[in-house]
């Protein structure tokens, strides 16, 4: 078993559908590159776990911290602390939850919208001024690609 440039070995994925077998490498590589690029760009003041939460809860709201937590992938004691961070930047707003008195449910505030509006906004921009930078060919060959990516990020 040899190890590739892109720091796989060979033999460990269990993957053969192309003809590049660092195929699922590079793309996690590339993906997750441009992912922390294009937040670095942004100057994003909130954490990453933050902005996911705003995210969230901005396209499924409201939710209780239990449901947050299991979409974010983090235990209830973590998720308890980005609420309460975001809480104290005004951010949310907890309302009781009216089938479990013991609940909340969490919701954006304006603020919370605005901010992960303006969160968006610029990460657009810093991606598009990357994609200014490739020529036409390669534009259209990630046009092509993207239904494929979509797909990949369904649940």
């Amino acid at each position: 078993m040899s190890t590739s440039a892109t720091g796989t070995q060979d033999d460990t994925t269990g993957w053969s559908g192309s003809s590049d077998p660092d195929l699922p490498s590079r793309l996690r590589l590339a993906v997750g590159r441009l992912n922390r690029r294009i937040r670095v760009d942004s100057n994003a003041a909130l954490p990453p776990l933050q902005t996911s939460v705003l995210a969230t809860l901005e396209d499924a709201a409201p939710l209780r911290l239990s449901e947050l937590a299991r979409r974010e992938a983090v235990t209830p004691p973590t998720m308890s602390r980005v609420l309460a961070a975001l809480d104290e930047a005004g951010l949310l707003i907890r309302t009781p939850d009216p089938q479990d008195a013991r609940s909340a449910l969490i919701h954006l505030s304006d603020q919370g919208h605005q901010a992960i509006r303006h969160i968006r906004t610029e990460r657009t921009a810093s991606l598009a001024q990357r994609l200014d930078r490739l020529d036409a060919q390669q534009r259209a060959a990630l046009e092509a690609a993207l239904p494929a990516l979509e797909r990949l990020v369904e649940e």
